[in-house]
């Protein structure tokens, strides 16, 4: 596969440079299963629609057609489950969450790494990816099956994570 070269230049990067060298959507870490694509993330409803509004032309526009955004503010009524399941981006700075090359956190380095891109974070995002599955075994242990109603902010906060919790 040749090499994809993205320029990034939006509210929270300017001439930021990276490759994409892994085909899209494809050749992922064998411990980095999601059940979810960022496109279907962006359709469902996370981070209250205010997560991608100024990236676009960094990713497919497919990915844009059915999200649901919100150009203002964080709007909960969004997210699919329509709760609240996000922390403010400065406390994510503030616990030393957040990769110098992904300012806006989990998600954006996934869109990359989804899309090819490979850097030196991925194994520690990884590492954290598998960590929220705690929350799969509370749902589990606290919730009929497929009882969406149960939990819906852990709920919510696993789709953010690309685990697809209206199948637990």
């Amino acid at each position: 596969m040749r090499k994809r070269r993205v320029e990034v230049n939006d509210k929270m990067q300017s001439n930021y440079v990276y490759f994409c060298t892994k085909p899209v959507g494809k050749n992922f870490h064998p411990d980095f299963q999601p059940e979810l694509t960022p496109q279907e993330m962006l359709a469902l409803g996370v981070f209250g629609g205010k997560y991608m509004t100024d990236c676009r032309k960094e990713f497919p526009a497919s990915w844009f057609r059915r999200a649901k955004l919100s150009t203002e503010r964080r709007d909960p009524k969004l997210n699919y489950f329509r709760v609240n399941a996000s922390v403010p981006l400065s406390v994510w700075r503030r616990k030393g969450w957040i990769y110098h090359e992904d300012p806006r956190g989990w998600f954006q380095w996934y869109c990359r790494y989804y899309m090819g891109r490979r850097c030196p974070d991925d194994e520690r995002q990884i590492k954290r990816w598998r960590a929220i599955r705690r929350h799969i075994a509370q749902l589990k242990n606290n919730c009929p099956p497929r009882a969406l109603e149960c939990r819906p902010k852990q709920r919510q906060a696993l789709l953010h994570w690309a685990y697809d919790s209206r199948k637990i």
